[in-house]
């Protein structure tokens, strides 16, 4: 056994063991690689359910770059990128671009765009990422199912709490279709409004699910509530007013009351599920790209050393560069990659000898054959969950093993 190496078996045997008391506090950040994991048809082949970031984002310039209608005023907003950070930006640094601009402009005009065509612009990146990401999740057993089933499988003094920066609505689907009953910071049916001090209640019972989505969600509008006054609310609904704009993406900058309170709303509960005793938080399909996010996730981990975070990364460690360099400085950071990871800020390869007999072999570790010929070196095991897919299946096995444990004393 090589010592300087980590072992995948015993990692995915912790990791199972934070996630089974019932009385721990755990929640779950899903990222854009969740969707994008799961494949359906297309033809011959199949695409990404929803495509990541980088490819909406392409989706997004190219359906702009053919409309008569916003190719103009798009090529110049794009222009603004070419000598600046970054320099290839996504839908949310055009987004926040966008409403910087609309901040300041006023009655004029920048580089030829003024207010009304940045919020055509604006509107129109809404509509399409909107028609992209607003798909149903397939009938099938998805990891999404799987998750919700896991939430409803077993009773906990304390709610499971999901927050996802996806502006989709496939964990709401996946919850419902379980009959599992969730929060959202919504309060209704047709108008659902923004309650604050609900959120903020502890009153609701554990069974039930909170759902907090840090960067908005095709469903959220800001409408106008008093024209006299100029007074805005945010609601959720799927029958928006002619005059609703469509809440997609918080750019953090400046915003009035309306707009700002249920994006940090929603952040203040990742912040106060990790200050508060024991907590255990696991992403998947997250990157950790958002810079935002991030200090939220650091500042808990530091200020609260019981809290830990298990970070799935999907593929091989050296695409996270950035975020292996901030856990080697968190020991209660453990990031686990497909080829290796930094635990106890501690960064090593899996090892390469694998345990056929391990429960987890198979759904949290495999291992590549290896090649034929006689010179190729051993492969070190590969890690799975940074795949949502196999995520899924292992919340899945999780069950599975924790109602064999109920049933069994009463076989014998």
């Amino acid at each position: 056994m090589n010592t300087l190496s980590h072992c995948p078996y015993r990692q995915s045997t912790l990791l199972q063991q934070a996630l089974a008391p019932d009385k721990m506090r755990i929640a779950f950040l899903l990222g854009a690689g969740c969707p994008a994991s799961i494949r359906v048809p297309e033809g011959q082949e199949t695409r990404p359910l929803i495509p990541d970031i980088r490819n909406l984002t392409g989706m997004v310039n190219d359906r702009l770059s053919k409309s008569d209608a916003h190719k103009v005023h798009h090529a110049t907003l794009l222009k603004r990128f070419s000598d600046g950070d970054p320099a290839q930006p996504t839908i949310e640094d055009i987004l926040s671009h966008i409403r910087a601009l609309q901040d300041v402009v006023r009655d004029g005009n920048i580089d030829g765009l003024d207010k009304a065509a940045l919020a055509a612009l604006d509107a129109e990146i809404c509509n399409i990422t909107t028609e992209v990401v607003g798909v149903d999740l397939p009938e099938w057993n998805t990891p999404y199912h799987q998750l919700a089933t896991w939430i409803r499988g077993i009773q906990r003094a304390h709610a499971i709490e999901v927050f996802t920066p996806n502006y989709d609505l496939l964990v709401e689907q996946a919850l419902e279709a379980n009959k599992i009953p969730y929060f959202d910071g919504f309060v209704g049916s047709k108008q659902a409004f923004f309650d604050l001090t609900s959120m903020e209640s502890e009153s609701l019972p554990p069974r039930w699910a909170r759902l907090w989505k840090v960067h908005g969600s095709v469903n959220w509008w800001r409408q106008r509530i008093d024209k006299s006054h100029n007074e805005f609310e945010v609601v959720r609904t799927d029958k928006p007013s002619s005059e609703g704009r469509q809440m997609i993406y918080p750019s953090h900058l400046k915003y009035d009351q309306s707009r700002r309170l249920p994006y940090l709303a929603m952040l203040d509960r990742l912040r106060e599920f990790l200050a508060r005793g024991q907590a255990v938080l696991v992403t998947c399909g997250y990157s950790f790209g958002d810079q935002h996010l991030n200090e939220i996730i650091l500042h808990g981990l530091r200020s609260n050393p019981t809290a830990i975070c298990f970070g799935l990364l999907y593929g091989a460690r050296a695409a996270y560069t950035d975020a292996l360099h901030k856990a080697q400085r968190h020991p209660n950071l453990s990031l686990l990659a497909a080829d290796g990871a930094v635990l106890g800020s501690v960064e090593r390869d899996w090892r390469a000898d694998e345990q056929t007999g391990h429960p987890q072999h198979g759904f949290s570790v495999a291992k590549k054959a290896a090649a034929e010929n006689a010179g190729a070196e051993s492969q070190n095991c590969e890690f799975l969950l940074g795949d949502f897919k196999h995520f899924g299946n292992f919340l899945a096995q999780q069950l599975s093993r924790s109602d064999d444990e109920q049933v069994t004393p009463n076989a014998a």
